[in-house]
């Protein structure tokens, strides 16, 4: 999931001293653009119809439970920057989030803002796998 050739990427040292609020800024992006490619590759329809798609399954609601179909498929290192995203503070939760959906949505995207960084996009993909399959389901 490389965006750009020339990137450098970080040790898992140097993500690791980003706050979680950061890595979540850019895992955020990173989780987004891996959820329009699959719905897009998926099925090829109207623009209006990929974005209803997408917002299913880039809420905090949905990637709530991302987090826990992950959370036990993880090493000790990355379930440590899941649980610095979700402790981190001065989250302001929209009022449409639950405050604890929200919280490990950002934990979410702080891991997968971390493993960008380091340039672990084949832990993305792995990861991101887990996800599809759930999508496929239904989100259930």
């Amino acid at each position: 999931m490389t965006l750009y050739t020339d990137m450098k990427f970080l040790t898992k040292r140097e993500a690791a001293a980003y706050s979680p609020l950061a890595l979540a800024f850019l895992g955020d992006s990173v989780y987004d653009t891996l959820v329009r490619e699959y719905l897009l590759k998926k099925s090829n329809m109207p623009v209006g119809r990929l974005h209803a798609e997408k917002i299913k399954f880039v809420c905090a609601e949905f990637q709530s439970a991302v987090y826990s179909l992950i959370e036990d498929k993880l090493t000790e290192q990355e379930h440590g920057v899941l649980k610095r995203g979700r402790n981190a503070t001065g989250n302001t939760v929209p009022k449409h989030a639950d405050t604890a959906d929200y919280r490990r949505a950002t934990a979410v995207e702080c891991l997968f803002g971390y493993l960008y960084l380091t340039g672990d996009s084949d832990r993305i993909r792995e990861l991101f796998c887990i996800i599809k399959d759930n999508i496929n389901q239904g989100g259930e």
